[in-house]
């Protein structure tokens, strides 16, 4: 397959990887992961994240306190830390390495079989990252739905709803996904410049006008 605009799609595939990336972080350290409204008080807001605790008072501002202990939080809390260090790791790993497989990059511009191993690399590093971002994203979210939904708690309980660093966490995952696949294509398409067609436009033209010359009396 030939692609005339394949520095395009590296651009654009390592621009949406960095996007992606750059929301794994924030989706990591946000503490809006769970969010609990008090029906007895309205004017707080109860939040939890992978780190810390916080309450949102309309007054008095953002109030947080960090996990005690690591061991005390619940399980998909737990693994969903892990994970999303190890996204944020391979994230960052991901983009040195498509970052020197770039065709507009001019270093190592004669070795392009290394290049395209680098970006393959990079590829698989996003698409890593972008599964181990969404996983803990949807087990925090399947779990806050079967709580919510447990007929054993008393209606009187307050229920933990979605919070809004889940929809970031699953929007970092798709675009690294996505960048991942725009880098992986570029490898099996062949790069065409555009001054091919003029060189082609131009043999064509010196064939023409040496059959003519030979064609005269």
């Amino acid at each position: 397959m030939a692609l005339v605009y394949r520095p395009t799609m590296q651009l654009s595939g390592l621009l949406f990887s960095l996007l992606g990336w750059v929301l794994s972080c924030l989706t990591t350290y946000l503490p809006q992961w769970k969010n609990l409204n008090l029906e007895l008080n309205e004017l707080e807001i109860w939040t939890m994240g992978l780190w810390q605790a916080c309450v949102v008072q309309e007054e008095g501002g953002m109030q947080c306190k960090d996990f005690d202990s690591f061991l005390a939080l619940p399980p998909e809390l737990r693994i969903s830390r892990i994970l999303m260090v190890f996204s944020n790791g391979s994230g960052f790993l991901g983009l040195l390495l498509s970052g020197f497989g770039l065709d507009c990059l001019k270093i190592g511009e004669r070795q392009q079989e290394q290049k395209k191993r680098l970006l393959l690399f990079g590829g698989t590093l996003f698409w890593i990252s972008g599964i181990t971002a969404i996983v803990p994203v949807s087990w925090v979210a399947h779990s806050t739905v079967q709580e919510f939904w447990d007929e054993n708690i008393p209606d009187i309980v307050p229920r933990w709803d979605f919070g809004e660093a889940l929809f970031v966490g699953w929007f970092a995952g798709f675009c690294l996904l996505l960048g991942g696949s725009l880098l992986s294509c570029t490898i099996c398409s062949t790069e065409v410049h555009p001054s091919a067609g003029h060189y082609a436009v131009a043999e064509q033209q010196d064939r023409c006008q040496h059959l003519e010359t030979e064609t005269r009396p």
